[in-house]
């Protein structure tokens, strides 16, 4: 009878650990990140993808800088327009910005004051600067260019600790990257499972990494382009979190639970 007693006991205290300890070990284990990865000091390489410059497309905001000899000069060649960008966001802020730069207007082209007009569009950063530099040697001795987008946005929603639209400084952006700014995923969120939507042309585009795999850094679309959204999707502890009354019959098996076990140690 004794033997008998103990062997319910024990049972019952196993299934209680189960109940407590089996939902951490499933959320630690998704949470981590590259799973695949051997958990020892072994050299393993990754071949990631090319990385292809941004395109200049029309709306976009360029900062254009065109530098001589002469600073009045300079002064004319660089007057431009501040423009308020509503929802955009950078590391240390957040709300509406006011981006400075020249518009790229609906036909491509981009008017600086001094060299006229120019077409942009269809071009990258690098051949643009070329151009413009081409144009202002017409004018100007030896002159400099710099071309960078002012409004290069990516948008993050869905289970990050700072969902947001970010306005980012740099063209070399990617996915992991993009993630870090918004503060991680958070414990809900699905990292097997997160989905990247990407404007190309009238269509849209959907792909979905698994940051669980060292896979992602082979994928095509590792490095985002402006105006990519990121959804990260709420996992199965999101909803069981906001789900009051499966949380509350958890709660009653384990005070059931609890009570039968004190009720069998005092037999």
């Amino acid at each position: 009878m004794l033997k008998k007693t103990l062997t319910v006991r024990f049972s019952l205290i196993l299934a209680l650990l189960a109940i407590l300890i089996l939902p951490s070990c499933v959320v630690t284990k998704k949470s981590v990140y590259f799973t695949d990865l051997p958990d020892t000091a072994k050299l393993r390489e990754v071949v990631p993808a090319e990385f292809k410059d941004p395109i200049i497309q029309p709306d976009d905001i360029l900062s254009i800088t065109v530098q001589t000899i002469d600073p009045t000069t300079t002064a004319a060649l660089n007057q431009v327009s501040s423009m308020p960008v509503i929802g955009s966001s950078s590391a240390s802020q957040t709300g509406s910005q006011m981006i400075t730069g020249f518009l790229v207007d609906k036909n491509g082209n981009v008017t600086i004051p001094m060299l006229g007009s120019m077409k942009l569009s269809g071009l990258t950063t690098f051949q643009a600067r070329d151009l413009i530099q081409q144009r202002a040697s017409q004018y100007f001795k030896e002159p400099t260019v710099q071309v960078r987008f002012a409004n290069y946005k990516i948008t993050i929603i869905g289970e990050v600790a700072r969902p947001a639209a970010y306005t980012l400084p740099n063209e070399k952006v990617t996915i992991l990257d993009a993630i870090g700014l918004a503060g991680d995923l958070t414990i809900y969120g699905k990292r097997e499972n997160v989905l990247l939507i990407r404007d190309n042309g009238d269509k849209k585009e959907f792909v979905r990494f698994n940051l669980n795999s060292t896979d992602i850094f082979k994928s095509p679309y590792y490095y985002l382009k402006q105006n990519d959204v990121i959804y990260v999707e709420p996992g199965k502890g999101k909803v069981a979190a906001n789900n009051a009354a499966r949380t509350q019959t958890l709660a009653i098996i384990t005070s059931v639970l609890s009570v039968l076990i004190i009720a069998i140690s005092r037999l």
